[in-house]
């Protein structure tokens, strides 16, 4: 690949040339955003897959009953061929050359895609360990389609990995009659709740007819099923593997900053942050935002959805996957990058962005998730009603230093005795009435202060335990 760009190439009419990589829900809502704001220049999408948007999360919750895609067109009433000047579906970009005067051309098997400003929209791709290519995995379309084709052969099925995606399908596959065992390395399932919080939907499994195994590390996993750690044997006729996923930035390569995990770091505005350092990398409530000597120094590239690790004024780094980062982000970024076209952005910078709160929902082993905010690793958690009671409850996550009276380390890591603490999230099960609450309680511009012992009352609106 050479070093160098071509020749820069002229603005596509008067509002320019803008190439969108990535043509599921974050490359459509950019396209849809740039329309509705105005935008009149040509844009050019290269999808990856050979499909339209589709929306990811029925791949999981409905594989079995809902064998036909979820369309985005009818979903949000968007048809990308109608906004977008040019689609390039099963054309993947390659890699990136970025001149820092301001031209980026994204390379593809089918030749280079020049553009006035880039959006990176790529989203992410399943972790599959090496050796394990036996397995399965399930992030795509063409995924969904191939797991439920082999669980149509009937067998066992065994899924590496306790997180959400596992959990998902090992419930709706359990529904279906089928046996199945989920294997976790850690000490408790769903590591994405905390060490507290993980550990009470660990009946959720048997409840729902799956075997659950428990520290348990795969190490090969071959036709006839997985190998343990422990010397024993697992069999499974098929074999899905949902340890996680990474940013789909790979075909970047060198061109743009990446974090170890592939993230490309972006200011408030989502524009890629080259030449400047997003500030902190924990929680700040009401900290800063990336400056705008940062972004000048950024090329015209902006990134949006799985792909993006934005900063946050109340949450710190907060990284994509978050189903409502692709739907919202993107607006944002077309602002930015209208701004960026008209000349107006260091004239007249894009006004303060939104600061969304981090939201994951999920259905699994007959329960209902919403997961709000951004817990971190050192939280205390205070229930919101009974984890083991028949009835719905809500686990909400405390900053450490919540005072007086909070535990030590080496307790349970559940608050007792705490009169107020500062909220950095909140997990819903079974209990929709305080998802809306929990979003108003993390929306300001920080992280709000609360009445535990009003938190934690069940029978009180969440909303009373505001205090600041």
């Amino acid at each position: 690949m050479p070093s160098r760009l071509p020749p820069p190439v002229p603005p596509a009419g008067p509002g320019g040339r803008v190439v969108v990589v990535g043509a599921g829900l974050a490359g459509l809502r950019t396209v849809a955003a740039l329309r509705e704001r105005g935008f009149d220049g040509q844009v050019h999408v290269l999808g990856g897959e050979p499909w339209a948007p589709y929306d990811r999360p029925p791949l999981s919750k409905h594989l079995l009953d809902r064998p036909e895609p979820a369309w985005l067109a009818d979903e949000l009433g968007h048809d990308l061929h109608a906004l977008a000047d040019r689609v390039d579906t099963g054309r993947a970009a390659r890699g990136l050359l970025v001149d820092p005067d301001g031209g980026v051309v994204v390379r593809t098997d089918a030749g280079d895609a020049p553009a006035d400003a880039l959006v990176v929209a790529t989203g992410s791709v399943a972790v599959r360990p090496p050796g394990w290519e036996s397995a399965l995995t399930l992030h795509t379309l063409d995924d969904a389609r191939r797991l439920r084709e082999a669980l149509g052969r009937g067998g066992p099925l065994v899924v590496v990995g306790a997180g959400w995606i596992g959990a998902e399908v090992a419930g709706v596959a359990a529904a279906a009659g089928l046996e199945v065992t989920v294997i976790e390395a850690g000490a408790a399932p769903a590591a994405a709740l905390g060490p507290v919080v993980g550990p009470w939907t660990a009946p959720w499994y048997a409840a729902a007819g799956v075997r659950l195994l428990l520290g348990s590390p795969v190490v090969a996993v071959h036709a006839g099923g997985v190998d343990l750690a422990d010397g024993s044997t697992v069999a499974g006729a098929t074999v899905l593997v949902a340890v996680g996923a990474r940013p789909a930035t790979a075909w970047i390569g060198d061109a743009l900053p990446r974090t170890p995990r592939g993230e490309l770091p972006v200011d408030a505005h989502h524009r890629v942050v080259v030449g400047g350092v997003l500030p902190g990398d924990g929680r700040a409530p009401g900290g800063d935002t990336p400056g705008r000597q940062a972004a000048r120094g950024a090329p015209a590239v902006w990134a949006v959805g799985d792909v993006a690790l934005r900063r946050s004024a109340r949450h710190g780094l907060v990284p994509g996957g978050h189903w409502d980062a692709a739907l919202r982000g993107p607006d944002v970024a077309a602002a930015a990058v209208l701004a960026h076209l008209t000349g107006d952005d260091d004239a007249h910078p894009p006004a303060e962005a939104p600061d969304p709160v981090p939201y994951v929902f999920s259905t699994q082993l007959g329960h209902e998730l919403a997961l709000l905010g951004q817990p971190g690793p050192t939280d205390r958690v205070v229930p919101r009603g009974d984890p083991a009671g028949a009835d719905g409850w809500t686990a909400l996550y405390v900053a450490a230093d919540a005072s007086p009276g909070a535990p030590g380390p080496g307790t349970s890591g559940v608050l007792t005795g705490v009169l107020t603490g500062v909220l950095t999230g909140v997990l819903t099960v079974d209990r929709p009435r305080d998802v809306a609450a929990a979003r108003r309680l993390l929306g300001g511009r920080g992280l709000p202060t609360v009445d535990l012992a009003a938190a934690a009352d069940p029978g009180r609106p969440l909303r009373d335990a505001l205090l600041a």
